[in-house]
């Protein structure tokens, strides 16, 4: 994302920008016709901005529904290949 603010929102929304900034939005305002650029001095950790998801069913399997779905595709292939 990108944003460019004038000088006025820029010190009235400082914080918040601030935290825009650290967030991977690159934020730039202009004075007296120089551009400055709002960067934070360390990269953010994009992974530790993701929310975990909360488990729907903890006892459903993964394994299961694997060889389920592994099951049903043979079986359409199965269909395939005896119309060959």
């Amino acid at each position: 994302m990108y944003m460019v603010v004038p000088i006025s929102q820029f010190r009235k929304d400082i914080f918040s920008l601030a935290e825009a900034a650290l967030k991977g939005t690159v934020v730039e305002f202009t004075h007296k016709g120089a551009t400055f650029k709002v960067v934070p001095d360390k990269p953010s950790d994009k992974i530790s901005n993701i929310t975990p998801l909360q488990v729907i069913n903890p006892h459903f399997s993964l394994e299961f529904a694997a060889i389920e779905l592994q099951t049903e595709m043979e079986k359409e292939w199965e269909k395939d290949w005896n119309q060959l």
